[in-house]
């Protein structure tokens, strides 16, 4: 940690740099979205993350049904390469404009509104040769996403052989870094990313501005750059939240959150773009952090980077886009404007890199080694929009239009000067991956030009040789097709293998870890690690090994078996349907819930085994092909007869947006509810059963929507998840138990241990927590379906008591996670967080099915 001392309450443009100061900023959250930096004395106790999950979901999710079924079924997105290298530049696309919208919330603030973006581009594309527009995908509201590219004239054979030095940077840097011809002709990328979260609006108009002069400008340094680079900006990641006002997409969806896992369509566009034009420097378009806030960030850093290379360019960059937003002339006083600050310099902690679900630091991992968040200073959005007056909106937005604008002019400056090393340093990036090669700790030494390094800066890691999945099944093909989708390298064999004494069945994937993307490879298969030790706060989550969260068997190897791996582009299909008898569908992935709602749907007698698993009949074997095929599933031949009728199970749902999107992922007939829309009357004849974790307070209710939710649960049965479904159980009379609430800063992958029996079988022996919740003072009828394990329970992540020292891991060791009663299931983990531990889905399907059949419904 760094040492104590005084410092100013804000930054100045000219002041010396310490060996690095503490914190003296704590980031809080005044209203979701909207960032405050306010002024701490040195030895103030740093505040909470600044968008904690639950600040954000005070709310229960109301989002309609048809954007999650756009999301799921990828409808719309782009197919192929975004970069069509059979084609020059530009790339003239009229673009049909959309109707007029008066509402959309970007007109109060005087920028440019949803519908104006398309006449925008059509102008821009007429205006030379160096604009070309295309169509990235849609949003999950079903709004185009636009990718602009400026750059200078290329004819089908230039842009071809782009294509070619850019696979040969990332297919064999080692000879990419002896090429001159590369050096000399290889057009830099450059990724513009704008309006990621839709009430943070100006990046869009700024980037408009500058296309408009790139566009026609003729002096001596526009032509360099763009003789030497292809500049892609991407207009507004998040139509959907740009024209309604709103941080998240219309999933409801914060998507600078969803790297990891990928579930929007308009995160797998940005994605697509990532892979496909392989940046080496991008900009992250945000507000509002006031003085304006410029990556890079605090620890602790991601350790599967190639850190030394990202600081080195990221701090550089940073430095060139601080003098330039100061530059503007803005004051304190006159504008209300506050200087830029860069938290690697200017903070302690509380602003990290750790997670690859943001932006930047996902780019990282496709060689991109200059890559920041920016955000612009002063608030328009959330409360400021809605009680300032519009003449102040407009001249803040003006502001931060403009302060956009600097940084991304200083950005282009920084890509023009040091095209060369940027290039080299993404090269290296890849054949250090590529080679095996031992990470650089960051130090004076090896990044010099950066004050203030010390050892708290300083995170590597071990990569294993290699991975295996030694196990087929959907949950394998469904990780194979996550890797490969980002970029990853992955085999399987042909034959079976010996390696350390342990042999591997024909069919295993094997992913080698001497491939350029490793970094990203390790990200999302390795444990982790715990972390709560390094600092006392964290910005957003710290543990999400899919390894461990999605259900798949994830091994790894001390070597590669040359000879019998084989290069895959998807993995291999696993539906399949046994040619007699009937037939056994395990439920222990979304998939396979999905596909037995679909059965159930259509009227099939399906039972439920003591096991957990579904019993369908051989009647039915052509409509389980049919599931089959749609949701990649095995149905398997067997003995079994079931003990309880499955039944069609609709389900009123007061949750968070992730949880409501894992509910209709795995087809369920979701009817979302609230307190607000209980107390309005609801017709519980509608639903079979509820699941609650948010914004359904009891108390809260009127008498009659009271005396309405008691007689349905009275009937009917609870699926809980916190302290508000516990509160509910409780309320009802239906679950006697005292849910404890840990360090509500507490997140991660956890160890759990799980109790025999149909709601836990198979399950993953892994849980994931984001403000962890036990259960104690249990009823007589109450049953402990899993607990967290004894000893430390936590596997990475940051988990540290709370200042009074209690609810840390040591509370929870051992205490009871999932408990269930006759009528209800309560979970104290986060089974369904942001569509993201897949392999703890089931558990949540398997509840409501256990719910339902327990009360009978229908």
């Amino acid at each position: 940690m760094r040492t104590t001392r005084t410092v100013p309450a804000r930054p100045v443009p000219a002041r010396p740099v310490p060996a690095r100061p503490v914190l003296f900023t704590a980031l809080a959250l005044s209203t979701a979205g909207s960032l405050l930096l306010a002024p701490q004395p040195a030895v103030a106790k740093p505040g909470p993350p600044v968008h904690r999950e639950a600040a954000l979901d005070r709310h229960a999710a109301l989002t309609p049904a048809s954007a999650a079924q756009r999301a799921l079924a990828g409808a719309g997105e782009a197919t192929g390469p975004i970069a069509d290298d059979s084609r020059g530049y530009p790339r003239r696309r009229v673009l049909t404009p959309d109707p007029e919208n008066p509402a959309d919330k970007s007109i109060k603030l005087g920028l440019t509104p949803y519908h104006a973006i398309a006449p925008k581009l059509n102008t821009l594309q007429a205006l030379g040769d160096r604009v070309s527009v295309e169509v990235a995908g849609r949003s999950a509201g079903g709004h185009r996403l636009y990718l602009v590219t400026v750059t200078a004239p290329e004819s089908a054979r230039q842009s071809r052989a782009q294509a070619r030095m850019r696979e040969l940077i990332e297919d064999a840097p080692a000879l990419a870094a002896k090429s001159p011809g590369l050096r000399k002709t290889y057009k830099t990328p450059v990724f513009l990313n704008n309006n990621i979260h839709g009430n943070e609006w100006e990046g869009t108009d700024a980037s408009l501005k500058l296309i408009e002069k790139l566009a026609t400008a003729d002096d001596g340094r526009t032509r360099d750059l763009l003789s030497h680079s292809r500049l892609y900006f991407n207009i507004t990641a998040n139509p959907d939240g740009r024209i309604a006002g709103t941080r998240a997409n219309a999933n409801g969806f914060d998507m600078n959150r969803d790297f990891v896992t990928a579930s929007q369509p308009e995160v797998r566009a940005m994605r697509k773009i990532m892979v496909d034009k392989q940046p080496a420097v991008m900009l992250d378009l945000h507000g509002y952090v006031n003085g304006t806030l410029i990556e890079p960030t605090t620890p602790p850093h991601g350790e599967n980077y190639e850190y030394d290379l990202f600081l080195k360019n990221t701090y550089a960059n940073a430095l060139g886009m601080e003098s330039a937003v100061n530059g503007l002339g803005y004051t304190p006083a006159e504008d209300g404007v506050e200087p830029a600050q860069i938290p690697f310099r200017d903070q302690a902690e509380g602003w990290d890199d750790w997670p690859p679900v943001f932006t930047p630091q996902y780019a990282a991992f496709h060689g991109t080694v200059a890559a920041h968040t920016v955000e612009i200073p002063l608030a328009v959005n959330n409360e400021e929009y809605d009680t300032l007056p519009v003449p102040e909106l407009r001249r803040r937005s003006a502001i931060n239009v403009d302060v956009a604008g600097a940084a991304l002019r200083a950005t282009l400056d920084f890509v023009r000067s040091r095209r060369a090393s940027l290039l080299a340093d993404q090269i290296e990036v890849f054949r250090r991956g590529a080679a095996g090669a031992a990470q650089v700790p960051v130090s004076p030494q090896t990044v010099p030009g950066v004050p203030g390094i010390g050892p708290e800066d300083v995170y590597t890691t071990t990569f294993p040789r290699a991975y295996v999945l030694p196990a087929a099944g959907t949950t394998t093909a469904r990780l194979v097709d996550h890797l490969l989708a980002n970029d990853v390298r992955v085999t399987r064999a042909a034959h079976p293998f010996r390696l350390a004494g342990t042999t591997y069945p024909r069919g295993s994937y094997v992913i080698d870890m001497h491939q350029p993307k490793r970094g990203l490879a390790n990200a999302l298969l390795a444990d982790g690690r715990d972390i709560s030790d390094k600092v006392s706060v964290m910005y957003d989550i710290s543990g999400w090994s899919l390894g461990r969260l999605w259900g798949a068997s994830v091994g790894t190897l001390p070597g590669v078996p040359y000879g019998v791996l084989l290069p895959v582009r998807a993995a291999a299909p696993v539906s399949y349907v046994a040619p007699r008898g009937d037939l056994r569908l395990r439920l222990d992935d979304p998939a396979e819930v999905a596909a037995l709602n679909s059965l159930l749907r259509k009227g099939v007698r399906a039972r439920g085994a003591a096991d957990g698993s579904a019993i369908v009949p051989g009647s039915a074997r052509k409509q389980a092909a049919e599931a089959a095929r749609t949701y990649n599933v095995a149905f398997r031949t067997t003995k079994l007869t079931g003990t309880t009728p499955l039944h069609r199970t609709r389900v009123a749902a007061a949750v968070t947006p992730g949880e409501l999107f894992a509910l209709r992922e795995m087809n369920f007939e979701v009817t979302p509810v609230s307190t607000d829309l209980l107390n309005a009357g609801f017709d519980w004849s509608s639903v079979d059963v509820l699941f609650a974790s948010t914004d359904l307070d009891h108390t809260g209710l009127t008498r009659e929507a009271r005396t309405a939710l008691d007689a349905f649960l009275a009937g009917h049965g609870l699926v809980g998840r916190g302290v508000t479904g516990a509160a509910l159980g409780s309320a009802t009379g239906l679950l006697a138990a005292k849910p404890v609430e840990g360090n509500g800063d507490a997140n991660g992958v956890v160890r759990v241990r799980n109790s025999a029996g149909a709601l836990m079988s198979g399950a993953p022996d892994h849980g994931f927590v984001y403000a962890p919740v036990w259960f104690t003072d249990l009823g007589p009828k109450v049953r402990v379906e899993q607990s967290y394990a004894t000893g430390n329970p936590l596997v990475s992540g940051h988990w540290r008591p709370a200042q009074d020292g209690s609810g840390g891991p040591a509370d929870a060791a051992g205490r009871a996670s999932v408990i269930s009663g006759p009528r209800a299931v309560l979970f104290g983990t986060e089974p369904l967080f942001r569509d993201h531990p897949k392999g703890e889905f089931a558990q949540v399907g398997r509840a409501l099915f256990s719910v339902a059949q327990a009360t009978g419904s229908r």
